[in-house]
């Protein structure tokens, strides 16, 4: 701003010309110096320090007005924004003469500091009120019943099949897993399952293509693991398999096998027998005892099929056994030797034994279940039994 020195009535002169004398009713007393200050320059300065003043009771009005934390957050950002009131106006500050710059500048800190001081308190109490409804909302009865924590159940079947796992691994078997949909070669062919084998028909099996099936046994497992040539084996391969099967009482198209492989110098039928006897005796009772019976399956040879007392009446004879007292409870045997030599086993000096059992057998016998579905029906009030 450019100022000169002027007498007592010079500056009385100056004022009614530029119209701030008629304006602000203001007489200057004889004595004082005077600076003249041109009229645009003062009617400027003026017109901003109104328009600070209005922006801020506005600000504030509209502060007390709120009852949102969301219209105090649009308030902050209209006004103290980048591209809020205060911002432009400091824009403005470009009409304003280098020395009367900081003057603006302090008036606009000013009226930034009044409204943000009123913003925070705004928000504060709004958040206070929030809370203390919240708090109101939340209120515990303690004297309610507490809500029972319905924790899950294992499964009858994996209930079933970890005890047969551990049987077995504390006889030194190691449980291995392999794919569910496999080459026809490792289904049938490497199991001594010839072309024309009725259990390669399409009725019994499901192919997905002329060389892909579902397993319909758990028995590739037992293949691949002899073509890895790490001998001895003990092995134990559980897993879900696929036949087609009508669903009813005791069939599904969709269940469950636990098959064993033992390949070593000098295994016999001997081996096997007493093997599935004691794994008997820790299943179903110390008292339990087993009788095989002859059998025919294509990959192993000599075959039998297993029994074992009834549990309930002891081998007397009752309604669950039908008055027989045995139970059939899988089928076992000799790996044949053409099987062995297609996994490159030569059985001139190796031979083992085999045996397969079914895992929901075993729990619709173990739980005296007597109907398959029910252990996939998903029916709480039946699983919870377990």
């Amino acid at each position: 701003m450019t100022s000169v020195h002027v007498t007592y009535a010079e500056c009385l002169l100056l004022m009614q010309e530029s119209g701030w004398y008629r304006e602000h009713s203001f007489v200057p007393l004889q004595g004082w110096s005077f600076f003249y200050v041109s009229g645009n320059e003062l009617k400027k300065e003026s017109m901003m320090k109104d328009q600070l003043e209005k922006i801020k009771q506005e600000a504030l009005k509209q502060i007390e007005a709120s009852d949102a934390l969301e219209k105090l957050n649009d308030i902050k950002v209209a006004y103290l924004g980048k591209k809020g009131e205060l911002t432009s106006v400091l824009k403005s500050m470009k009409d304003v003469t280098p020395e009367d710059r900081p003057k603006i500048g302090q008036m606009v800190n000013e009226a930034r500091e009044a409204i943000e001081g009123k913003l925070d308190a705004a928000m504060t109490a709004l958040a206070q009120k929030a809370r203390e409804e919240q708090l109101k909302k939340e209120v515990i009865d303690v004297t309610l019943p507490a809500k029972r924590n319905r924790v899950g159940h294992t499964h009858p079947n994996t209930i079933a099949l970890e005890e047969v796992e551990r049987i077995f691994v504390g006889m030194g078997y190691e449980v291995i897993e392999g794919p569910e949909v496999e080459y026809d070669h490792y289904n049938f062919e490497k199991l001594n399952i010839p072309k024309n084998h009725p259990a390669r028909d399409e009725q019994d099996t499901f192919y997905i293509s002329d060389n892909i099936v579902l397993r319909s046994q758990t028995s590739p497992v037992q293949v691949r693991t002899m073509e890895q040539g790490k001998l001895p084996i003990r092995m134990l391969a559980p897993g879900r398999v696929f036949r087609s099967d009508e669903v009813d009482a005791t069939h599904s198209p969709s269940f469950h096998q636990i098959e064993g492989l033992v390949i070593d110098k000098n295994i016999t039928f001997a081996d096997l027998k007493g093997t599935l006897a004691e794994f008997a005796r820790e299943l179903f009772g110390p008292e339990t005892k087993v009788k095989f019976r002859p059998h025919h399956f294509p990959f192993t040879e000599p075959s039998a099929e297993m029994d074992v007392t009834c549990f309930k009446c002891g081998g007397k004879g009752c309604r669950f056994c039908k008055g027989s007292g045995w139970i059939e409870i899988l089928g076992c045997g000799m790996v044949h030797p053409n099987v062995l030599a297609m996994s490159g086993i030569d059985s001139n000096e190796y031979s083992g034994f085999a045996f397969g059992v079914g895992l929901e057998r075993i729990a619709l016998l173990k739980y005296e279940i007597d109907d398959m579905r029910l252990l996939y029906e998903n029916d709480i009030r039946f699983l919870k039994q377990f």
